[in-house]
């Protein structure tokens, strides 16, 4: 990509002021949510190749008889990455995902558009998927899905309603379209660099998640909430991956400068849920001596950012089960709930 595309992308980052808080670790198996809790689950990366398509709709009726869980968050890849990027697939999963009694926020993933250009895809263009996706599984811009979908802030009119936020338990929280694949700049099939209409795609949604992020912290200070949560697909601090070169990641820039300025102006903890590199982690991925602060161009450490990533891929046999609580040191805690089937 160009230098000035990259200098466009960089510029976007958001600024403000510095401040310390703590974060927050991992819990035991919680007991049914009470009035001083509030419990959601996060999956991602499933279903994964036929036999997660055909068990997707036990892992569904999992959750729902989960008597503490109050809302679940799928972030993204709703399939892997060498499978047909079908208007029938994506009709199926939508099925799913309606099965699910719960309010259910859906994070965009890679592997339903921006990977769909790859020939054992498909070999569609990417952004008529996006098209497509946007169309099946956002068709009532402001709401959840489920069976009982909740009122949620939706992006819908910059076109993007898969950008969300809301507020639960004292909690600001955000859905976010950020995606592997360098943040869908990785060149498509027959290309060596990104297309112009690929390169103005980015750029509009990197601005809108920018402006999402902005938000969420400005309405978290407003309302004097505990904690902010991010939730997104892509993993931007991938531990998976031992020498990461900035071509592979100029994409999340802008969205790491964000986050980060935007945390340390936030006097409380910060939690960062993805998924992509479907291990799961649980770290603080620009702590004081990290090597991201230096990879990313962050000048400050953001010592109250905690990044969770959830089990996916051949890994996905669990869901997180994440507990708010209203009182007490740690804001959220979190255990892995292995699938029973």
């Amino acid at each position: 990509m160009r230098r000035w595309h990259r200098a466009a992308l960089a510029a976007a980052a958001v600024g403000v002021l510095t401040t310390t808080v703590v974060a927050s670790g991992q819990a035991s198996a919680s007991a049914p949510a009470t009035d001083d809790a509030y419990t959601f689950a996060v999956i991602g990366d499933i279903p994964y190749g036929d036999a997660e398509i055909a068990n997707f709709p036990k892992v569904v009726a999992q959750i729902n008889t989960d008597p503490a869980v109050q809302w679940v968050d799928h972030l993204g890849d709703i399939k892997n990455g060498s499978s047909l990027c079908s208007d029938e697939y994506f009709q199926m999963i939508r099925a799913d995902f309606d099965g699910f009694t719960d309010p259910l926020v859906y994070t965009v993933g890679d592997n339903e558009w921006t990977d769909c250009h790859r020939p054992n895809n498909g070999g569609y263009n990417p952004l008529e998927r996006l098209a497509k996706i946007r169309q099946v599984f956002f068709p009532q811009p402001g709401y959840t899905l489920g069976q009982h979908p909740a009122r949620v802030l939706s992006q819908a009119d910059q076109g993007i309603p898969e950008d969300v936020r809301w507020e639960r338990a004292n909690v600001a929280f955000a859905a976010l379209h950020i995606v592997g694949s360098n943040d869908s700049l990785a060149p498509w099939t027959g290309q060596t660099a990104p297309t112009p209409e690929q390169t103005a795609e980015v750029l509009a949604r990197t601005a809108a998640v920018l402006q999402e992020i902005h938000d969420t912290f400005a309405d978290a200070r407003a309302h004097h909430n505990r904690a902010v949560t991010l939730l997104t697909q892509a993993d931007m601090f991938d531990p998976t991956v031992a020498n990461p070169t900035f071509t592979d990641y100029y994409g999340f820039q802008p969205i790491v400068t964000a986050i980060a300025r935007e945390a340390n102006a936030f006097n409380g903890p910060v939690y960062l849920f993805n998924g992509d590199s479907h291990v799961y982690n649980s770290d603080n991925p620009l702590a004081a001596g990290s090597k991201w602060l230096p990879f990313y161009g962050v000048g400050n450490p953001v010592p109250n950012l905690s990044r969770i990533t959830v089990d996916g891929s051949s890994n996905a046999n669990n869901y997180l089960r994440v507990t708010v609580h209203q009182r007490g040191p740690q804001v959220l805690t979190w255990t892995r709930v292995p699938f029973t089937s």
